[in-house]
């Protein structure tokens, strides 16, 4: 009997696909505004990160506009032949992970740090100035940032996991970043880039994490520009672990 591969699909791709799924069938015809994000999460039995990370993937593809401080609208009547996003993690579950991870790593970084480590992570800097317009090679140097400050710890398995994290960085965390790239964003991160290298040269363990957070806080805040939250919402890199771990896969979908 011929089988056919079992596909593992993210949390946020069900539920994008269940939203366009509603939309191709009319449920939701063009203009249409969807219902709010809180009111989506409840609805699916899902935390309120996924359906924002759904959201983002609809409007990559052009399926729904965002209007801030308006709501979520569908913005094509055709009907959907493709999928939303892909199957790596969605953009706030990697950066809560991140977070999380190169935090510690920029604390201990710091503690441990070489006058060789310093001046290598000083040139990463410099050549990010130098290539500011360029944006392949901006995120190249970027990732190699983030690997040698693992790097400077002295423990190979962090350098490992950070490669390992910045390698699951797939389609919707591609599309997020040309979707929201500026000359602008581009200097501050490589000023945030900065402040966590002198941090790091005072060996301040603290100073170092604390910047390293402020640094992966302002890259959410920059994917979540132009989503409409509800008031009140969480930073999802602050509430994704909590809420994550309430998430089941979507139930039946109905109208509300």
């Amino acid at each position: 009997m011929p089988l056919q591969a079992v596909e593992s699909r993210r949390l946020y791709r069900q539920i994008a696909d269940q939203l366009a799924n509603l939309i191709s069938r009319g449920e939701f015809p063009a203009g249409a505004r969807l219902p709010a994000e809180r009111e989506l999460a409840q609805s699916l039995g899902v935390s309120r990160t996924s359906v924002r990370e759904a959201i983002i993937s609809l409007e990559m593809i052009g399926l729904v506009e965002v209007r801030v401080g308006t709501g979520i609208f569908v913005a094509a009547p055709h009907p959907v032949t493709h999928r939303a996003g892909d199957a790596g993690p969605g953009p706030f579950e990697l950066l809560a992970a991140r977070k999380l991870v190169e935090g510690e790593i920029a604390a201990l970084a710091a503690r441990n740090a070489k006058p060789s480590d310093i001046a290598l992570l000083r040139e990463n800097v410099a050549q990010m100035r130098a290539r500011l317009d360029d944006f392949a090679a901006r995120e190249s140097i970027d990732q190699e940032f983030h690997v040698a400050l693992a790097r400077t710890t002295g423990n190979g398995s962090l350098e490992l996991v950070v490669e390992g994290l910045w390698q699951q960085r797939a389609e919707l965390w591609g599309r997020l970043q040309r979707h929201f790239h500026t000359a602008a964003l581009a200097r501050e991160t490589i000023t945030d880039h900065a402040a966590i290298v002198e941090a790091i040269a005072r060996h301040d363990a603290r100073g170092a994490k604390a910047a390293l957070h402020r640094h992966l806080d302002r890259v959410v805040r920059e994917f979540q520009r132009g989503v409409a939250p509800d008031a009140g919402a969480r930073s999802p890199v602050s509430s994704s672990a909590s809420e994550g771990a309430g998430d089941r896969s979507p139930r039946a979908s109905r109208r509300t």
